[in-house]
């Protein structure tokens, strides 16, 4: 086989390629222009499912607890979600409310202890 056989098989290979991933170059910007308006379209119900169920206060509270600390914002408003969609939730959640909720979601984590050894730190001596 020469270098126009082989060239040419490779030409042909890569054609079969991208007519199977969706036409080349523009199926990858196809798909991530879909999961983008997938997220976006999510974020949506989610804004929509806490603005109903969440007060002025508790909004607000929730707002300022993702701006400390993001990925425990994440947590409770996908628990809150949850609680919403299973019908756990009877009326809106007031700031109070909220802030029992925070606290039951924090008891469930055992708090992390630190334990220091004094008489193996005492045998080093900055003298040496």
């Amino acid at each position: 086989m020469g270098d126009d056989d082989l060239a040419e098989i490779r030409a042909k290979r890569m054609a079969e390629l991208q007519a199977m991933s969706g036409g080349g170059g523009g199926g990858a910007q196809d798909r991530q222009k879909q999961q983008e308006d997938r997220m976006k379209q999510m974020e949506e119900m989610k804004n929509g499912i806490l603005s109903q169920v969440l007060d002025q206060q508790a909004r607000a509270r929730l707002n300022t607890l993702m701006i400390a600390k993001p990925e425990k914002g994440r947590q409770v408003e996908g628990m809150l979600c949850q609680m919403a969609q299973t019908g756990q939730l009877g009326g809106k959640l007031g700031e109070s409310d909220l802030k029992d909720l925070l606290e039951r979601f924090n008891s469930d984590k055992p708090a992390s202890k630190v334990k220091f050894d004094r008489r193996r730190a005492a045998l080093d001596s900055d003298e040496d």
